[in-house]
């Protein structure tokens, strides 16, 4: 997984997987700054910041040693339909490379978080829907579906994040993935922050950490409330 950047390896055993993805003309080193977050917070997770396969559509020539901008999936002439093509025919190497970093780590999906940006995030968002047992998290930071999904990841917590002045995604594409996921008993968070751009901020680094330290997943507190009530059940009742 050549250009991929480790951000963080803990010396003994990871608790955690953490694997980040650009977004469309973006590189690895994009996402560091993010990753160098997490790692101050999270000192026994595994960090990666992954480079996209495929050069970017609107690269220039540059030098040898320049940083190369990279892109998940074409993007030059799409529309909606197509868009939905490519990503699904990009899906399958975005898994394996997802399952690569769950081996290197020995980290498995129930202690993975995926996080990213914009074209990043819409590959974790439909990997998810082929592969429901992905990851425990996924970090949805200015990006959208490439179609809206049919069903929700049961024991996967979305996280999404964007700025109410993206010019390049529109913040209506979190709105309604989010409407589409409460409807379907999906697990999620989704915030639109104002005056943000297309960018990851301190401020929404910020807001990542909260959400990921703040937010228990719903299928575990179903899990407790499940238990609660076997528990209370299988109690004998109260003598008189």
């Amino acid at each position: 997984m050549s250009d991929s950047i480790v951000i963080q390896q803990p010396a003994l055993q990871a608790q955690q997987l953490m694997v980040l993805h650009h977004g469309e003309g973006g590189s690895a080193r994009h996402m560091e700054p993010l990753g160098r977050r997490l790692a101050a917070h999270f000192p026994h997770a595994f960090i990666v910041s992954v480079q996209a396969p495929y050069r970017y559509d609107g690269a220039t020539p540059q030098p040898a040693d320049a940083e190369v901008r990279g892109q998940w999936f074409p993007t030059q002439d799409i529309d909606d339909d197509q868009r939905a093509t490519r990503v699904a025919q990009a899906v399958p190497a975005f898994v394996h490379n997802l399952r690569y970093w769950q081996t290197q780590s020995g980290v498995g999906s129930d202690a993975t978080a995926i996080f990213g940006f914009a074209q990043g995030a819409t590959m974790a968002l439909e990997a998810a829907q082929v592969e429901p047992a992905l990851a425990a998290r996924i970090i949805v930071l200015s990006s959208r579906y490439a179609q809206l999904p049919s069903s929700a990841p049961e024991k996967t917590t979305l996280h999404f994040i964007h700025g109410k002045a993206d010019p390049v995604i529109h913040y209506g594409h979190c709105v309604s993935a989010a409407e589409r996921l409460v409807g379907l008993g999906g697990d999620l968070t989704a915030d639109v922050i104002p005056f943000l751009a297309h960018d990851v901020t301190d401020e929404v680094m910020d807001l990542v950490l909260e959400r990921l330290t703040g937010h228990i997943p719903k299928h575990q507190w179903e899990e407790v409330q499940k238990a609660a009530a076997q528990q209370q059940a299988a109690s004998p009742p109260p003598t008189p």
